[in-house]
């Protein structure tokens, strides 16, 4: 299965942009990557205020390429009505064949190399920002976790790539995704030797509050030197 996804067509997929906030020429890629049953729109809303930190960004957020099979409207990177590992395994491998596809595209759009590139993700976007981010060739520049998880984490030791500083940032009260996904990501990125930090925010359930913004702007400001 594996191997077919690999060899498999990507889905085209599109979506809002923002920036660069400067009107410079970009010099980086960030792209972000919207949960269940919403769209690109609902993260590029993100892209103004990050783009106080990093005003040459090229903010892009894709649209995910299944119309959502959970709701009236939206879309997902893969569906969740069949939670098992199974399923949810080849569902992420799915996404991120479609979203490499697509940032490789986008790289080359803006004359920028693999290197040059942010992953943000929320809820599932978050676990297929991480999935693929991990398996590239190139590192990208960093990695943003919001109340996400790794899927299938014990294939990670023997298919990670590059080791990209991440960022994990996950509500105590989610009750949609139990906070204890937050831990076992960060112990499985520590021991496959991704350096990694996590926010544990007291008071957020699954979403993006004020004080996510300012750990993910703190974590990223350093990492990048912005």
């Amino acid at each position: 299965m594996r191997d077919e996804i690999a060899g498999g067509e990507p889905r085209p997929l599109m979506g809002p942009g923002f920036g660069p906030g400067s009107g410079e020429r970009p010099d980086m890629l960030c792209i972000l990557l919207h949960g269940l049953g919403a769209d690109g729109n609902d993260l590029i809303a993100l892209a103004p205020l990050m783009a106080e930190l990093l005003p040459t960004a090229r903010f892009i957020a894709p649209n995910a390429p299944e119309p959502c099979d959970m709701a009236p409207m939206g879309y997902q990177w893969f569906s969740l009505q069949d939670p098992s590992q199974e399923a949810m395994e080849t569902g992420v491998r799915l996404a991120a064949r479609d979203a490499n596809a697509f940032i490789d595209d986008m790289l080359a759009g803006l004359d920028l190399g693999p290197d040059r590139l942010l992953l943000m993700g929320f809820s599932q976007g978050a676990m297929t920002a991480l999935h693929l981010g991990l398996r590239r060739e190139v590192a990208p520049r960093a990695i943003v976790s919001f109340s996400g998880a790794l899927v299938a984490p014990e294939t990670l030791a023997h298919e990670i790539r590059c080791r990209p500083p991440v960022c994990v940032i996950h509500g105590q009260q989610d009750e949609l995704i139990p906070v204890m996904s937050a831990t076992v990501a960060e112990g499985v990125l520590a021991g496959a030797g991704v350096p990694v930090e996590s926010h544990l925010l007291e008071g957020l359930g699954h979403g993006i509050d004020d004080a996510a913004l300012i750990a993910a702007a703190a974590f990223l400001k350093r990492v990048l030197g912005a």
